[in-house]
């Protein structure tokens, strides 16, 4: 049997949020993991160890976290997940913000609802949804460089140099899930998009950058 695709949604306009459940509960393949109403609730359901396959998350949430600060501490410590943004407005800057803080894809609330399944399906698998004005190769070149100039070095968060740092001293994948407090498949995660972000083979590729790097 296929496995279901896990969703949850972060949004403070109630009735949109509704909508979108409803929505989502017209999927045979589709699970709703939870709903929240702003980043702290998310960050707390999160904690508690519900982890979607994909995260809709509004940029705009009055309340605790905005969904630019949600998507970075999502990407931080839970790097599998998905996040799929949501606004009101096609806004370059907004959308290149939420790129840049580790989202997929990105989906105005303005949009048919039948694009919100195909995108919420395309981002499962590691593919790219944008508004038609944005191009897929746009957004995969600025994912890759992190809008950095020609020839400089990828941003990398803080967790992402921790991970690396951890890997040149010569700990193992076990010690370093224990010393950044998250899972085995989290670290896996963490060598697996570092892995491409960095366009280097293997462990040893990454061991060699971390060095070359003084991380």
């Amino acid at each position: 049997m296929k496995r279901k695709i896990s969703v949850a949604i972060a949004d403070d306009h109630l009735m949109l949020r509704k909508g979108v459940v409803s929505l989502l509960r017209l999927e045979y393949d589709f699970q709703l993991l939870f709903e929240a109403d702003n980043g702290s609730q998310v960050v707390s359901e999160l904690t508690n160890r519900k982890i979607p396959d994909v995260l809709i998350l509004d940029i705009n949430m009055g309340e605790g976290k905005d969904g630019f600060e949600t998507a970075q501490w999502v990407t931080n410590h839970f790097p599998q997940i998905k996040i799929l943004a949501l606004s009101m407005y096609q806004d370059e800057t907004s959308i290149l913000k939420m790129i840049q803080a580790g989202a997929k894809g990105f989906i105005t609330k303005n949009e048919d609802p039948l694009n919100l399944i195909l995108a919420i399906r395309q981002v499962f698998n590691n593919e790219v949804y944008l508004p038609a004005a944005l191009s897929k190769k746009i957004f995969q070149g600025i994912q890759d460089n992190v809008l950095v100039p020609a020839g400089a070095s990828p941003v990398l968060t803080e967790r992402e140099r921790k991970f690396l740092s951890l890997l040149r001293l010569s700990f193992t994948y076990k010690e370093i899930a224990d010393k950044m407090h998250i899972s085995p498949q989290t670290v896996h995660d963490y060598r697996k998009n570092l892995i491409k972000k960095l366009a280097v083979k293997g462990k040893v590729g990454l061991v060699v950058y971390a060095t070359e790097n003084d991380i």
